[in-house]
């Protein structure tokens, strides 16, 4: 089986479409990163294998045709314990916030046995990269695999970059493994009657739990939404008198939370940390043609604000990260360090390879053919990239004409000309050849003269 059929075959998204909700308005084509979406008979098709499920197109539809699954609370019925895994952009989510212990309590009383901090993750995978970057064995600079979009993109776009991405597991994922492992200890339960879910901001985690990189099998055993269980906390939170002493981190995982936090956890000023698809997207190219050097650490997050910009977050990006800067006044530096060597368990166990899913032909002489055609057909067109084709750019729906997926008269000026010339063409002929009702008269008058002539 190929590479690319192998990704296709065990790709989940977690970004779906609501047919019935969609009015084919166009907004999700010109933002999707990778080209994904087309509008084709008045209604969005998502291209799978295309798809990085980063939920821009969630953000800019305004009909809400595009959504994410996740999980839900019913989940925990499934396991005889249940563990929660807060991200540390939960916490910014809440006003009037003193401690994040009253965050973590109020997940217990909605039904979780334990709590294990995501940022307590974060900070040991902070420690791990600054081994990495110390250790000078990558390719620098080195990309953070924190955001799973990200990761995705890279993937399936930029090819000569799969090197520099750390090859680490993103703290949700050493959470899971540990979270799992000390209450193994605890219990004696077995590992399979424990169940950690992951209080997800977007819709990229879900994605990655389902679908793992650098693994074959998460740990994780479901993805809840902020969104979901917001407020429920909220409510719970109110009914709190004397919160449980639980968290274990400290500025640095928190810090995760927003953009900029991996970086600077690093303690390094050779960094270079970027939010949001299009400042992502230029950075990437940056790094890709060596425009872009001298840095030791690139941390880049698919979300404008970093996570806390997530989708399935309730407060405003950079409210909620003012809220954190106000909470880290509690904290202490990090809590959680790892010993002089990296552990196993956090470490890839399979590498980053391209994927190739915008290739044209597996034939490379077919495929110079095709961009060749594609290069001529896009000087036919304005040059525009209004979108009304149903594809994201001009050059896009060239691609999509020579692959036998679009008509050229799906371009509106296209058409515009073509109606032209029939016009023009018929507007003619009719200058050239009267019509047959005048053809009559005329030769009705002939006869008269005739007649008139002969009598005479």
């Amino acid at each position: 089986i190929s590479l690319e059929e192998s990704v296709m075959e065990r790709f989940y998204h977690s970004v779906t479409l609501d047919v019935d909700k969609c009015v084919g308005c166009t907004n999700c084509i010109k933002r999707c990163p990778t080209e994904a979406i087309r509008v084709r008979e008045g209604k969005a098709i998502i291209t799978p294998e295309r798809c990085i499920d980063c939920g821009v197109c969630i953000r800019v539809c305004p009909h809400h045709a595009k959504k994410a699954k996740f999980d839900h609370l019913e989940m925990l019925n499934r396991f005889t314990y249940n563990i929660a895994l807060p991200a540390p952009s939960l916490y910014g989510q809440f006003r009037h916030l003193d401690h994040i212990d009253l965050i973590l309590t109020a997940l217990k009383r909605l039904g979780f046995d334990d709590i294990f901090e995501v940022s307590k993750a974060a900070e040991l995978v902070s420690d791990a990269t600054r081994k990495i970057i110390l250790d000078g064995n990558m390719p620098k600079p080195i990309i953070s695999s924190a955001c799973p979009a990200i990761v995705r993109l890279i993937r399936v776009r930029f090819p000569d970059l799969c090197a520099h991405v750390l090859p680490l597991h993103a703290p949700m994922e050493t959470a899971a493994l540990l979270a799992k492992e000390e209450a193994h200890q605890k219990t004696g339960l077995p590992i399979e009657q424990i169940g950690v879910f992951f209080i997800t901001p977007c819709a990229a985690k879900v994605t990655d739990i389902k679908s793992p990189i650098g693994t074959t099998i998460s740990h994780v055993d479901g993805a809840i939404a902020i969104s979901e269980i917001y407020y429920q906390l909220a409510d719970a939170m109110k009914h709190i008198e004397k919160a449980e002493p639980l968290s274990q981190s400290g500025v640095i995982g928190v810090g995760w939370a927003s953009s900029g936090g991996e970086a600077s956890a690093l303690l390094n000023d050779r960094y270079l940390a970027a939010d949001g698809m299009e400042n992502i997207i230029d950075i990437l190219e940056g790094l890709e043609e060596e425009r872009i050097q001298e840095l030791d650490f690139v941390e880049l997050n698919a979300c404008t604000g970093g996570c806390v910009g997530g989708i399935f977050c309730i407060e405003n990006a950079y409210v909620a990260k003012a809220r954190l800067q106000s909470l880290r006044r509690y904290l202490p530096v990090a809590k959680n360090h790892l010993p002089s060597q990296i552990p196993a368990y956090m470490k890839w166990t399979d590498d980053l390879e391209f994927a190739p899913v915008l290739k044209l032909s597996d034939n490379l002489e077919e495929a110079m053919d095709m961009m060749n055609r594609i290069d001529s057909m896009c000087k036919e067109f304005p040059g525009l990239d209004c979108g009304a084709c149903g594809a994201p750019t001009c050059h896009a729906f060239a691609e999509d004409v020579v692959c036998g997926l679009a008509d050229k008269s799906n371009c509106i000026f296209v058409m515009k000309e073509e109606i032209k010339q029939v016009t023009d063409t018929l507007s003619h002929m009719a200058h050239m050849n009267p019509p047959l009702q005048n053809k009559g008269k005329i030769q009705n008058h002939k006869i008269q003269g005739a007649h008139e002539k002969n009598s005479s």
